[in-house]
């Protein structure tokens, strides 16, 4: 029996990627902050090369590249029951996931309408999936 594939709109990856962000904010706080402390380097340059800019995106992209490699979801996704699928059925490979995580979400969040088109695309694909050839899916449960 073959299931029809459910796309995930617009708002259900919308609330996955803000509980990804308390996620990596919470990371952040827990692990980078104290260690900043004690190597006695500051925490509130709001520089882009600031020991605290650099280490928080180290976080944010190493959560998302390593999360949807090994799992096919982050947290915030699996608590909404989503997965990033490669439209081929092949499985995600290092340099899809790399391409989709780091420079396809660079330039979607560089590009704020490469978030947006998710809601008006058939396969709900945001511009980083359409350069790797994924989409995120409803999970079958």
């Amino acid at each position: 029996m073959n299931v029809p594939v459910r796309y995930a709109g617009f708002w259900m990856r919308f609330w996955a990627y803000l509980l990804d962000l308390i996620v990596i904010s919470s990371i952040g706080r827990i692990l980078i902050k104290p260690v900043l402390r004690v190597l006695d380097l500051s925490l509130s340059d709001f520089n882009m090369f600031a020991p605290i800019s650099i280490a928080s995106a180290v976080i944010f992209y190493a959560y998302f590249i390593l999360m949807t490699k090994y799992f096919n979801q982050t947290l915030g996704k699996m608590v909404f029951g989503l997965k990033v699928k490669d439209l081929h059925q092949e499985k995600l490979s290092w340099g899809t996931v790399l391409f989709r995580e780091w420079i396809g979400r660079f330039i979607s969040a560089t590009i704020i309408l490469g978030y947006i088109i998710v809601a008006f695309l058939p396969k709900k694909q945001g511009i980083h999936d359409l350069f790797t050839d994924t989409t995120v899916i409803h999970a079958e449960r």
